[in-house]
C-alpha cells in the first residue's frame, strides 16, 4: 500500500520537523481558540452580557462563517502564489488573527444595544473572516504536503497531538491570570494580548518550515472545472458527510464542555477555577494517549476502528458518570475517560478529510482540497454554533442571572440545567458518532483507489 502510495504523491515521507512545524500551526490557533472556549464565561461574569445575546450573536455569527468557509474555499483553489495555494495564508493572516482576538476583549460598558453590536462585529472580524481565512488554508495544506493516506494521518496526529498544548496553555493559564492582573475586563485583555502574540510567532515558525509539494501533472492539463460541477461533487461524496459529522461532533462536544463545565465548577462546587484544572487533567491525557498509543493503534486496526472504539470507551464512561454526577471524583473521572476515549478519533481527524479529497477525485475526477476543507469547516462551525446557542438559551429560559461583579446567586432552577446539559448532552455526541463510525469503510477501499489514482494520472487523465 504505502509502496504504491509514494509513487502516486512522487515524494518521499515528511520529516519530524515538518510534521512538528506543522502541528505548531494548530498549538498557535489554539493558544489564544482555546482560551475563547470560556468566552461565554467571560461575557456573562465580567462584562455582564445577558446569556440569550451571547447565544443569538453567535447563532447568527455562524450563518455568515459558514458562508465565508465556502467563500475561502474557492479562494485557496484560485490562489496562485511563490509559495502555493494554502501556505501563504498562514503568513497573510497571523497578525490580523492575533490582532482580532484582542478585539473581542474589549467591549465596552454602554447600552445593551451597542454592546450587541460590538460583539456581533469584533465576534465575526475574528471568526468569520480573520479565522476562517488562517484555518482552511491550514487545514488543506496537509493534503498538498502529501498524498500518503498514513502520512496525513501522522500529521493529523502530530496536529492534535500538539494543538491541546496551546488550548491547555490557554484554558489553564487565562482564569488564574486574569485574577492574577486584578480579576476584571481589564484583566482579560491583557491575558489575551500575550496569548495573541504567542500565537502569531507560532504561525510564523509553521510557514516557514511546511512546503507545498504535491504536483499533479495531470491537474495542470484539465480544463477549468464549473464552480457548480465542484460543489455537486462535494455534495454526493458520502464520505464528506461522514468526516464532517466526525469534525462536527468533535467541535460540539468542545462546546459542551467549554461552555458548560465553568459554570458547573462555579455554581456546583463553588469554585469557577476549578475548571482549569479539569481541562488539564483531560488535556494532558488526551495527550499522552495520542502520543503513545495512536500511531500504534491506527498501524494495527485503521483510524475507523480505533475512532470507534474509542467513542465506545466515551459512551460507557459517561454513563458510569451519571450514577453520581455531582461528586467531584465522578466529574474527574468522568473527563479522564472522555480524554481517553476521544484521543483516537481527534487524533485522525483531518487524515479522514485528507482521504475525501483522493476519493473526490477518484469518484468524480475533481480534486478539490480546499472545499473539502472549507465545506467541513462549515458543517462544524455550524455545529458548534447551534450547541452554543442551545446551551446558553438553556441558560436563560431557566433564570440565569447575568452579573459584570460575577457574584450574583443563581437561582436553583439555573444550577439544575447547568447539570442536566453536562450530563445528557454528551451522551448524544457520543451515540451520533457511533453511527457514523460503524457506517464508514474508505479505509478499506483507499489502497484500490490509489492504484487506480496511479494509472489514471500516468495517462494525463485525473
Amino acid at each position: 500500500m504505502s509502496n504504491v502510495q509514494a509513487t502516486a504523491a512522487g515524494q518521499e515521507r515528511l520529516s519530524w520537523s515538518t510534521r512538528i512545524s506543522y502541528g505548531l500551526g494548530d498549538t498557535a490557533q489554539n493558544v489564544a481558540w482555546g482560551a475563547m472556549g470560556i468566552m461565554t464565561f467571560f461575557y456573562t461574569d465580567y462584562a455582564g452580557i445577558d446569556p440569550a445575546i451571547v447565544g443569538l450573536v453567535m447563532l447568527i455569527s455562524r450563518c455568515f462563517d459558514g458562508v465565508s468557509d465556502v467563500i475561502m474555499g474557492f479562494i485557496v483553489e484560485k490562489t496562485h502564489s511563490k509559495w502555493g495555494k494554502s501556505r501563504p495564508w498562514i503568513l497573510w493572516m497571523s497578525v490580523p488573527f492575533a490582532i482580532s482576538i484582542v478585539l473581542i476583549y474589549t467591549v465596552p460598558q454602554t447600552t445593551p444595544l451597542l454592546q450587541f453590536a460590538y460583539i456581533f462585529v469584533t465576534y465575526n472580524f475574528c471568526t468569520t473572516i480573520c479565522y476562517t481565512a488562517l484555518n482552511l488554508p491550514y487545514g488543506s495544506l496537509s493534503a498538498m504536503m502529501t498524498r500518503i493516506s498514513k502520512e496525513r494521518d501522522m500529521l493529523s496526529i502530530t496536529r492534535m497531538c500538539l494543538s491541546p498544548w496551546g488550548r491547555m496553555i490557554s484554558v489553564s493559564g487565562t482564569l488564574p491570570l486574569v485574577k492574577m492582573f486584578g480579576d476584571n475586563q481589564m484583566a482579560w485583555v491583557e491575558v489575551m494580548s500575550l496569548w495573541a502574540v504567542g500565537a502569531m510567532l507560532l504561525l510564523l515558525l509553521c510557514f516557514s518550515q511546511c512546503k507545498e509539494t504535491v504536483v499533479i501533472e495531470a491537474r495542470k492539463q484539465t480544463e477549468k472545472i464549473p464552480m457548480r460541477k465542484s460543489v455537486e461533487a462535494l455534495l454526493y461524496n458520502k464520505y464528506f458527510w461522514s468526516a464532517l459529522t466526525i469534525w462536527m461532533m468533535q467541535n460540539v462536544i468542545f462546546t459542551i464542555t467549554g461552555t458548560v463545565l465553568p459554570y458547573y465548577c462555579k455554581y456546583v462546587f463553588l469554585d469557577d477555577s476549578l475548571y482549569g484544572l479539569l481541562y488539564l487533567v483531560e488535556t494532558v491525557v488526551t495527550i499522552f494517549v495520542m502520543m503513545a498509543f495512536s500511531p500504534k493503534l491506527l498501524q494495527r486496526f485503521g483510524k475507523r476502528n480505533m475512532s470507534l472504539g474509542g467513542v465506545i470507551i466515551c459512551l460507557i464512561g459517561h454513563l458510569i458518570f451519571l450514577l453520581n454526577p455531582l461528586d467531584f471524583n465522578w466529574l474527574v473521572f468522568s473527563c479522564i475517560i472522555r480524554g481517553i476515549g476521544f484521543a483516537p478519533v481527534q487524533s485522525v481527524i483531518f487524515g479522514f478529510l485528507g482521504d475525501v479529497v483522493e476519493y473526490s477525485q477518484w469518484k468524480f475526477h475533481i480534486r478539490e482540497e480546499g472545499l473539502v476543507f472549507s465545506g467541513g469547516s462549515v458543517g462544524c462551525k455550524l455545529g458548534a454554533g447551534l450547541a452554543s446557542a442551545i446551551l446558553t438559551g438553556l441558560l436563560s429560559l431557566a433564570g440565569y442571572i447575568s452579573s459584570s461583579s460575577g457574584s450574583v446567586v443563581q437561582p436553583q432552577s439555573a444550577v439544575d440545567m447547568v447539570v442536566r446539559v453536562y450530563e445528557f448532552a454528551p451522551v448524544f455526541v457520543w451515540v451520533v458518532l457511533i453511527v457514523v463510525l460503524a457506517l464508514y469503510n474508505l479505509d478499506k477501499m483507499y489502497p484500490q483507489i490509489m492504484k487506480e489514482l496511479v494509472a489514471r494520472e500516468a495517462k494525463g487523465e485525473l
